[in-house]
């Protein structure tokens, strides 16, 4: 086959790299004192062969730094001084902190974030809207507790919990926080840098109705689910407009009962909205301190929260985020992190190819050709045209 029109002097993954500010990596490290105790594997080495591990999809240390070896000759093309051994490697992920790799993340968030924020997502709202969840990654080593009834057997596998927060205009991770898998999702309310006008969507595992006062004091607005038992006392029923969804059978104000000791020590007011959703038969109960917006347009906010699962199952399902290259809380964090960092590139390259692709393929597409001397723009954009021209080559050889 004749040289490939998408031929291009640097490989893929060096182009997936160039994305990254070598100035970026130097004021992140600077900042977090990441290469303080280092003699030779630096942040940018480390950061590189990680990637390498999460576009590839390594599940083991020695993959790694095996598959590192076909860097040889490409180092300078990528910035990458010394190729890991497995104990350096190990190493690194064991002591290097993770704060220098959330920093890198939000530094490129930050750059690119005009580049791939999804307007389709844009609802009839002026605020910006935010989507909190929690997803828990099940360890086979007890190294954080873990959730749920032990088995037969007495023993649990151990688990951590990432609580994030995206923005739903580019459903990219905003904020992460990580704990054990059995804490409670609720605390992250505290961590979240509220932002006035603002709307955060949550379920009902974030039931805590001072912390949602908060949210109203700080002038934010939230929408979430009311639990079946929750007690509270209706003190107005508000009018339901003609043109509202059907859907809406229930509009009021209403008093939470807070307790301390069993016992009711006040009352906060909030907007109840009953909705019976028929596509799924059932009844939804929502929250929330929107007084001004339709109550079917509060049912339309929360309809937004799945946006999150679907960036979960993605994260899962395309990043090596099942089998981790060390048994310890920072080299876990370090991989979660890195794996977020090429979920980022890949969207940045999505973006600027203009030929539809479904995530998972482009990810596929990325890991084969991950090495390859090809333009990852162009080729995207025209897979089929060596094929092509191959085939036009073949008949020319057998003239009529």
């Amino acid at each position: 086959m004749s040289k490939s029109i998408h031929f291009f002097s640097q490989t893929v993954f060096g182009q997936l790299t160039s994305l990254i500010d070598r100035k970026l990596i130097e004021e992140c490290s600077s900042q977090t004192q990441s290469d303080r105790y280092c003699k030779g594997f630096t942040t940018k080495d480390h950061l590189i062969s990680m990637l390498f591990s999460s576009l590839s999809q390594c599940s083991s240390l020695r993959e790694v730094v095996a598959g590192c070896l076909g860097l040889l000759g490409k180092k300078e093309q990528i910035g990458l001084k010394h190729l890991p051994r497995k104990s350096t490697l190990s190493d690194a992920n064991a002591i290097r902190t993770p704060k220098v790799f959330e920093k890198i993340y939000h530094g490129l968030l930050k750059q690119y974030r005009h580049f791939i924020t999804d307007s389709r997502l844009k609802m009839q709202l002026d605020n910006e809207l935010f989507i909190v969840d929690s997803t828990s990654i099940s360890l086979f080593k007890d190294i954080l507790k873990s959730v749920g009834r032990k088995p037969v057997s007495g023993k649990s596998k151990g688990g951590i919990k990432a609580h994030v927060m995206i923005n739903a205009s580019d459903l990219l991770p905003e904020l992460v926080w990580y704990t054990s898998a059995a804490a409670s999702d609720v605390p992250i309310l505290d961590k979240i840098p509220y932002k006035k006008d603002a709307v955060y969507v949550f379920d009902r595992g974030y039931i805590d109705y001072l912390r949602w006062e908060k949210i109203t004091l700080a002038g934010s607005y939230f929408v979430t689910r009311l639990k079946d038992s929750a007690a509270y006392e209706s003190r107005q029923e508000l009018d339901i407009a003609d043109d509202v969804d059907p859907g809406v059978i229930k509009d009021e104000i209403i008093e939470l009962q807070v307790r301390k000791n069993g016992a009711v020590v006040r009352t906060i007011k909030f907007r109840r909205v009953a909705f019976w959703d028929n596509k799924e038969n059932r009844l939804l109960v929502f929250v929330t301190n929107m007084l001004e917006v339709n109550p079917d347009q509060i049912a339309k906010i929360y309809k937004q929260r799945w946006q999150i699962e679907t960036l979960f199952k993605s994260l899962k399902q395309n990043f090596p985020l099942k089998y981790f290259l060390g048994d310890n809380e920072n080299a876990i964090i370090i991989q979660i992190w890195t794996a977020l960092i090429a979920n980022l590139l890949l969207r940045i390259i999505s973006e600027k190819v203009t030929r539809t692709w479904a995530y998972s393929n482009l990810v596929s597409f990325t890991r084969i050709h991950l090495f390859n001397f090809i333009n990852l723009i162009s080729f995207l954009n025209d897979p089929e045209r060596d094929w092509e021209l191959e085939f036009q080559n073949q008949l020319s050889l057998f003239p009529t």
